[in-house]
């Protein structure tokens, strides 16, 4: 780690694969708190659902933004990039190492980059633009973004219409491309050495995991938690955490427990890809194998070594052939 900068770590990878227990282990050898990386453990009432850490490890090690928000309250990543730079900013103070924990790539994204926060809105053009995309697909919007911001196009998935609308809102109302105005962004790696390490291991073994875990939810009252969760109006964010969907269905006598289970699970693995598939794209990323039944304490120590050996705080270029997992 750089003496001339302070240091920010970050501990990240897919849903089970033991984030949590490393990184309490592995805080208490670098003098560091953990900041919440993860966008459905922020809310309140949502302990089992959302599998935060337990009353154990927290005890252990000071864990931060993590229940702070009521489930019926917008939160988004422009709340979370502000409230995580306070946190920082205060640990830095008092000589602590930020460590940041969990599985949420776009919260890890928005503060080691920046986030763009563009004036420019214009509700009535976006109303305009979504309607065209029910007119004429959201291809047609695709091909249109290409031919005004190829670099923001290549970022973007053709069916995220969302993104693609505000790229084209924002072109129309500036007359710049959104990836031009993205250059100005100013995160975490412009004043931090940063260092990201990516849990990953064997598919089925990952997937074991998930599934142990979903067990252990329904032992520990997932049903209860999610029946009165229902009852509330939850937030846009919040009403997506696995699990609510899934228990509603139960809920409302469409299939039994059992299937409920099966499905939680199911999307559960999905998920996991799809939080693998954003990780991979970060080339500043070290990826951790766990190594069949490997222990925490020996991830801790592995991980610990790494940074002691003072690496290049951000892993750039391609990574070697194979390190990269494939789920």
């Amino acid at each position: 780690m750089s003496q001339e900068k302070n240091s920010i770590v970050f501990i990240v990878g897919p849903t089970a694969v033991g984030k949590s227990e490393v990184a309490a282990l592995l805080a208490k050898k670098i003098n560091a708190e953990i900041i919440s990386c993860d966008s459905m453990q922020i809310y309140k009432g949502m302990d089992i659902i959302t599998s935060k850490p337990s009353p154990a490890l927290i005890k252990q090690v000071p864990h931060h933004l993590i229940g702070i928000v009521a489930p019926t309250s917008r939160y988004d990543v422009s709340k979370y990039r502000k409230d995580a730079l306070k946190k920082i900013n205060e640990l830095v103070k008092q000589g602590k190492t930020p460590l940041f924990v969990g599985g949420t790539g776009l919260y890890m994204t928005i503060l080691l980059d920046g986030i763009f926060q563009a004036k420019a809105e214009d509700k009535v053009l976006r109303s305009r633009l979504y309607q065209l995309a029910k007119q004429r697909g959201g291809l047609y919007l695709y091909k249109q973004l290409a031919k005004v911001d190829p670099i923001a196009a290549k970022k973007i998935h053709p069916n995220d219409t969302k993104r693609i609308i505000r790229a084209i809102e924002v072109y129309k109302i500036t007359g710049k491309p959104i990836s031009q105005l993205q250059t100005q962004r100013k995160g975490l790696t412009d004043d931090y050495d940063i260092r990201i390490f990516c849990l990953h291991m064997e598919r089925e073994a990952l997937y074991k995991r998930i599934d142990a875990r979903v067990e252990r939810m329904f032992k520990q009252g997932v049903v209860k938690e999610a029946s009165k969760l229902l009852k509330l109006r939850l937030s846009k964010t919040a009403k997506f955490a696995i699990g609510l969907r899934e228990l509603k269905g139960y809920f409302w006598g469409a299939y039994d427990l059992e299937e409920a289970k099966e499905m939680m699970k199911q999307n559960t693995r999905q998920y996991a890809k799809r939080q693998l598939t954003w990780f991979r794209k970060d080339k500043r990323i070290q990826w951790i194998e766990v190594r069949g039944n490997e222990k925490s304490v020996t991830l801790a120590n592995r991980i610990f070594k790494l940074l002691k050996k003072g690496q290049s705080p951000l892993i750039t270029g391609k990574l070697k052939t194979g390190t990269v997992p494939v789920i």
